[in-house]
């Protein structure tokens, strides 16, 4: 019989074996699975055994060899939590057991892992898996065994004890469908017998014939919550699994009675420190509420029941709000209701940027805390008899819809402002994207070498490509900003709307800083030469007026920029004359028509008048008088910059706050640019 249920994302542990560490390549090889037969338990109910089955043809590995992340403790909502990456195409299964090489990082943060696995400190790590299809059969006076014949590894994380209870996921993850096939047959061929000690091959190898396993050599206490409804459909909640230590009796003789008892009494107590911190880690508690149900010696009962009390005592506090999304499949009411209002707020903020909806119309000239009020009646919360001051903090901290309606608000806020602002460099530099935080390496390629005649029946000859390498990486820069709820009993609805437009503004000029710091800088190139430079022949050697002689002498230099071979002319063609605030009309008339020319030398060619002006304030700082030349970033490499992948140009997230009672905005930026080669661009000092 087929039963679908929904499962979490599960873990287990693993090994890393750090005598493969290569420190060239940065990689050390981890045993990701050995199959071992664990124990789990329902949150109230009987415990079964699980075990993952480790035939290839019932494992998936496809997420693994596509570069899985190797991550710390398990963390999921921060980049520099990814410390390293799954080799592609490194997974395996190998005599029984799981394999993969892993990748480390070359940050500099997660230098000092690094070294700790070289040196063996980092053994311990801990992987997440999926559980598609579970065969389930009972043998006789023996738990329900599941063994996984259908599952998924996605990550590896290093942790810092493989048997801390308290290692493992900290936030909730998305349910996904398992079918439980239920068999009424003995256990399946290849299973072992339903019993509390395991081991695996490497130990079975490794110990002699006359030692006997006192302890499991890998066990694994978990606990779940299970909820059946009705229907035949059972949700099962989140799963931890941890190896507990190996310990073998190499000393062969009977342990004493002395023993057994202390042995017993060790168990028992991992599995109720196991079951304690399982809970608490399940339901995101802190931390110290389950250390101190461990040192106190609490029991596992009277455990579940300060866990339970401790969750409905949260159960109306902050929460995290990203940003808004709406699914495709359509619109609820409570979606609708709440994109009018905050279209109703951002028309009140900017009548002719936001445009009053047919939907938001009945919003139109409400306060801030009547739309408060009007959210939490729309949540089923009585406010009859509330203060303004109860009203605006309920509003805040409940499941209203309210701190959801901020952030719509602050996000299309920021988002229009941030457009609006003039990025002058965007014409002749190149975006990229940036997939990580690492260094990228950009080669600066040099021109194909020429072709060479080739008579009958003659032979090919190789040519070579020069190259030289720049690399730069993408920085972090964020902000964070409070509102009140002092802001919602003033009615001051700048104060999250201006604020994040003023944030808008502040990342388009931290751009425009960067970019142009480049040029005004000019900093080393990886040849050791400056950006602009008389030996990379982008120099005036001595500084003229804008005007059109000067111009032409420098089209011509660029024109004449050969190679890397030093021989191969590359005809470079300027594009854009860039020039400081102080030169913005005269290279406005340099580049206009020439209606009644006074004479034929006071025409201006064609070929300059093509020239696109750019007038940037910032480059006044540096010169008034010095003017450039640029080439298309489409002929040839001048400045690149590069967005973080997912994050391009201005994030903002708002939550409850915990240091202020209201509203946090956090603003990010994700940005780093770089000079990529000097000879599609031009500089003269000027006079």
């Amino acid at each position: 019989m087929d039963t679908m249920i929904q499962l979490p994302a599960m873990r287990r542990s693993a090994e890393l074996a750090p005598n493969t560490a290569d420190a060239d390549s940065r990689t050390v090889e981890v045993v990701w699975s050995a199959g071992a037969r664990v124990r789990r338990a329902t949150f109230f109910g009987e415990p079964y055994d699980e075990e993952l089955s480790l035939d290839p043809a019932h494992v998936r590995l496809d997420r693994l060899n596509a570069g899985a992340p190797f991550l710390k403790v398990h963390e999921l909502d921060t980049l520099d939590a990814v410390i390293g990456s799954v080799v592609p195409g490194s997974a395996r299964i190998e005599n029984g057991r799981g394999i993969a090489l892993v990748r480390i990082s070359e940050r500099a943060d997660v230098e000092p892992i690094w070294r700790d696995i070289q040196a063996g400190h980092i053994r311990a790590v801990s992987i997440g898996y999926q559980v598609h299809r579970f065969e389930v059969s009972k043998p006789e006076a023996a738990r329900e065994l599941w063994r996984a014949v259908d599952w998924t590894p996605f990550e590896v994380s290093a942790v810092a004890v493989g048997a801390d209870p308290a290692a493992g996921f900290r936030a909730q993850h998305p349910l996904h469908d398992c079918v439980l096939h239920r068999r009424d047959a003995p256990t399946p061929q290849g299973a072992s017998p339903m019993t509390d000690k395991t081991h695996t091959p490497a130990s079975d190898a490794a110990t002699p014939a006359t030692t006997q396993p006192t302890e499991p050599v890998e066990t694994e206490d978990t606990s779940m919550t299970e909820t059946k409804a009705a229907a035949p459909e059972t949700k099962v909640a989140a799963v931890e699994t941890r190896t507990q230590p190996k310990l073998q009796n190499t000393d062969a003789p009977a342990a004493t009675d002395t023993e057994a008892v202390a042995t017993r009494a060790r168990e028992a107590e991992r599995d109720r420190v196991s079951t304690i911190y399982d809970l608490a880690g399940r339901l995101n508690l802190e931390r110290g509420f389950a250390e101190g149900l461990v040192k106190r010696g609490v029991s596992v009962d009277e455990s579940r029941r300060l866990i339970l009390d401790q969750v409905a005592a949260k159960s109306d506090e902050t929460r995290t709000f990203p940003h808004v999304s709406v699914p495709l499949g359509g619109r609820d009411e409570r979606i609708t209701r709440r994109d009018a209002v905050a279209n109703a707020l951002l028309h009140r903020y900017s009548p002719t940027l936001f445009q009053l909806e047919d939907a938001a119309r009945q919003y139109r000239g409400m306060t801030l805390l009547e739309l408060a009020r009007e959210s939490l009646g729309n949540a089923g919360v009585n406010t009859r008899g509330l203060s303004r001051d109860e009203v605006a903090t309920r509003a805040l901290h409940s499941t209203s819809d309210f701190p959801e309606i901020l952030s719509a608000v602050t996000n299309k806020t920021l988002r229009q402002a941030y457009e609006a602002y003039p990025r002058t460099f965007m014409l002749f530099c190149r975006q990229v994207l940036a997939t990580d935080f690492k260094a990228m390496h950009r080669v600066q390629l040099g021109d194909a070498p020429q072709l060479l005649e080739v008579g009958e029946s003659g032979e090919f000859k190789r040519g070579m490509l020069g190259e030289s390498k720049e690399s730069y990486k993408v920085k972090t820069y964020g902000r964070v900003v409070a509102i009140t709820r002092q802001t919602l009993i003033n009615d001051d609805l700048d104060a999250f709307t201006r604020i994040p437009a003023m944030y808008g503004n502040s990342i388009a000029q931290l751009e425009s800083d960067v970019v142009w710091g480049i040029i005004t800088a000019n900093p080393a190139m990886a040849d050791g030469n400056a950006l602009f430079h008389t030996t990379h022949k982008n120099l005036a050697g001595t500084g003229t007026a804008l005007a059109v002689d000067a111009v032409g002498a420098a089209r011509a230099a660029m024109a004449k920029q050969t190679g890397l071979d030093k021989k191969t002319v590359l005809n470079v063609r300027p594009a854009f004359l860039i020039v400081p605030a102080s030169l913005e009309l005269k290279a406005e008339q340099l580049v206009a028509q020439n209606l009644v020319p006074a004479a034929t030398s006071s025409v201006v060619p064609q070929s300059i008048r093509t020239l696109a002006p750019i007038s940037e304030p910032r480059l006044d700082a540096a010169s008034e008088t010095a003017w450039y030349l640029a080439a298309s970033p489409n002929q040839i490499d001048t400045i690149e910059y590069a967005y973080l992948e997912g994050q391009q140009g201005a994030y903002i997230e708002t939550r409850n706050g915990f240091d202020v009672d209201g509203v946090e905005i956090k603003c990010r930026l994700d940005f780093g640019a770089k000079a990529i080669d000097w000879r599609g661009l031009y500089k003269n000092p000027g006079a």
